[in-house]
Parts: structure tokens; C-alpha cells; sequence
């Protein structure tokens, strides 16, 4: 199994939302904002090679979306996934699967393209694209607070194209099997059935962290997103993953973190923290 980040470009999301009730003065320490209240995150994706599969772990934003819509995100950079596949050495034709974490639209967007006359397909036009049921329902009929998350233009075309299919993840807080070659971690803070991919390399253990864990700014219990559909539920999930984290030396990948691609973490007098940041190069 060989490993890649993809890094797309940047956008930025307001601090107070992605910290939820802890003050400024606290987390503004590790995640400074601009004039507007506004800090700077991360696209980062995980691309994984093995014998017989190349998967892609979430699709970042995309480009279907008006100048308006993105307009709210303040992007910056290249969000072009044929550069940041190329990169590696790879095309939107290689990709066999497409894993996506959570159907959010920053997750997903990319999964979906528009053609030139305005049409929408499938992004990777080889490529199985994977969630699980409990969470496509849970989006098809989204809550009034993630209802702006979950847009059908990025959902239907994938259903619409029988490259869907789901995982079968009918329980929390434990490792579940897939057909992918990797075990996830189902959790249900941020929304209903996210899935983290835990993966096995080189005797060593990574966990692509996706929204239980945006950056190294949330790894303090507390630092829970204000997007998050149940936060109790979200510090329940992040304490014994932390912990095992911190017991067994896991990797963990950052897909929002604008300055850290990995990190590891350690047992304080203060709880679980930060050790030490890495790239994907190094472990």
C-alpha cells in the first residue's frame, strides 16, 4: 500500500463556528483569524495505491458551484484536481474508488463535475464511489441546520450513474470492515454516520481524521465545531479516540489543518495534546 496526500487549495470558515462555545482568546492561539473573524483551512486529501485499487478519500469542494456560493469560503489557491492528482503521477481515469467520508459539500463537492453544456456526471468516470445508507438517507433528507451542507446537485448524479455503493456500517465506535482494504471508525457528532478510515502500513497505524478531528486547534475536548449536529456526541467519540491515539502511537491525517498534515498526540497533566506534526514523508 502506497500513500499520497492531495492537497488542494485553502478556504476559510468563520473561527467562532469551527470552535463552537470556547472563547477566541483560547483558540485563536493556534488558529489566528483575519479581520473578519475568518480562518484559513485546508483541503487535504488521502490517496491510497494498492495492488489492485486506487482510492480517493474525499473530493474536496469542487467547481459547480456559482462565483456566490464560493464567494462565502474565501478560497484560495488551486483547487484543481487534475493538478493535484497529476502531482502524483495519476488521472481522474485512474481512480477506482472514491471513499467519501460525509456527503458535506466541502467532502463531496468534487465527486461530482459539470460538462460544457451544463449536465452534471461523475467526476471519476471508473471509480465505484462509496458512503454507507444510514448516512446517504440522512442526507437525501438533511435537518434544518446541515441542510446548506448537503446539496442534491452533488448526491443524485451519483445515484443516478450506478456507480454508488454503500458500506455496510450499522454500528458506532468500533472498527468496521470494508471492501477497500482498510477498517473505519464510524462516529455520529458531526453528522449521522461519518466514516474515518483507519489504516494499517507498515506496522504503523493512520487515521484519516476528516470532521472528529479538523486540526491540532481541536484535539482539546472542548474545541468542538459549532456545525456539529450533536457536540456532546462529538466529545464522547474524540475522548477514547484520543486516547487510543495517545496509547498506541496513531498517525493522524489533518484534512483541514491549513499548517499540519499529520500529527501525533500524547497523555499531559491537561489531558490528551499534541506531540508533534509530521508530513506523510516522514512516517
Amino acid at each position: 500500500m502506497k500513500l499520497y496526500s492531495v492537497h488542494l487549495g485553502t478556504f476559510k470558515l468563520d473561527g467562532g463556528a469551527m470552535f463552537g462555545v470556547v472563547p477566541k482568546s483560547l483558540w485563536q492561539r493556534t488558529n489566528p483569524a483575519d479581520e473578519n473573524n475568518m480562518c484559513t483551512w485546508a483541503l487535504r486529501l488521502l490517496l491510497i495505491e494498492t495492488q489492485d485499487r486506487t482510492i480517493l478519500v474525499d473530493t474536496g469542494m469542487g467547481h459547480k458551484q456559482s462565483d456566490k456560493f464560493f464567494g462565502f469560503y474565501y478560497r484560495e489557491g488551486d483547487h484543481d484536481l487534475d493538478r493535484a492528482l497529476g502531482e502524483h503521477g495519476f488521472t481522474k481515469a485512474d481512480i477506482t474508488d472514491v471513499f467519501l467520508t460525509h456527503l458535506h459539500f466541502d467532502h463531496v463537492g468534487g465527486a461530482v463535475e459539470k460538462t460544457t453544456d451544463g449536465n452534471l456526471k461523475p467526476t471519476f468516470p471508473n471509480a465505484k464511489y462509496w458512503t454507507n445508507q444510514r448516512h446517504w438517507d440522512w442526507a437525501l433528507n438533511p435537518n434544518p441546520r446541515e441542510k446548506a451542507s448537503f446539496l442534491k446537485e452533488n448526491l443524485l448524479p451519483l445515484q443516478e450513474s450506478g456507480q454508488l455503493e454503500f458500506i455496510d456500517a450499522p454500528f458506532e465506535d468500533q472498527l468496521v470492515d470494508t471492501p477497500l482494504g482498510f477498517k473505519v471508525l464510524l462516529v455520529s457528532g458531526h453528522t449521522e454516520a461519518q466514516m474515518l478510515p483507519v489504516l494499517e502500513v507498515g506496522g504503523k497505524t493512520l487515521v484519516y481524521c476528516a470532521d472528529l478531528l479538523p486540526s491540532t486547534g481541536h484535539i482539546p475536548l472542548p474545541y468542538v465545531m459549532g456545525y456539529d449536529v450533536r457536540p456532546l456526541k462529538t466529545m464522547q467519540e474524540k475522548a477514547p479516540f484520543l486516547e487510543e491515539a495517545a496509547n498506541q502511537g496513531y498517525y493522524l491525517f489533518l484534512e483541514h489543518d491549513s499548517q499540519n498534515e499529520i500529527c501525533t498526540v500524547q497523555h499531559t497533566e491537561k489531558g490528551v495534546r499534541l506531540k508533534e506534526t509530521l508530513q506523510l514523508k516522514d512516517i
